[in-house]
């Protein structure tokens, strides 16, 4: 059975950081794409970075120098290290297996970046 759980959100004041993380089992991490996605309130979802390994990875242009995304496979997990957090970072963030479609997804952990 496929498991995407993540965790680490929270609130964190702008210029902050935070780490998610997406425990990941049911299937062979390290040969699948994996991606972070996010529900912005009142918005769609919103793609934030894709990896495949560590010379293949992407960002969404807002996110770029200020979020990475790396992968612990003997952890089979997927993190997400977000730094200078604005607050236009808040959102629903997902982690899915996939690069443009997506095979499954986790329950989500909330990000509120304020003051």
């Amino acid at each position: 059975q496929v498991q995407l759980v993540e965790s680490g959100g929270g609130l964190a004041q702008p210029g902050g950081s935070l780490r998610l993380s997406c425990a990941i089992s049911g299937f062979i991490f390290s040969t699948d794409w994996m991606t972070w996605v996010r529900q912005v309130p009142g918005k769609g979802l919103e793609w934030v970075s894709t990896f495949y390994s560590v010379d293949n990875l992407a960002y969404r242009d807002s996110v770029k120098g200020r979020f990475i995304i790396s992968r612990d496979t003997a952890k089979n997990t997927l993190f997400l290290q977000m730094n200078s957090l604005r607050p236009d970072d808040t959102a629903l963030y997902y982690c899915a297996r996939g690069r443009t479609s997506f095979e499954n997804w986790g329950q989500g952990t909330q990000v509120i970046v304020s003051s």
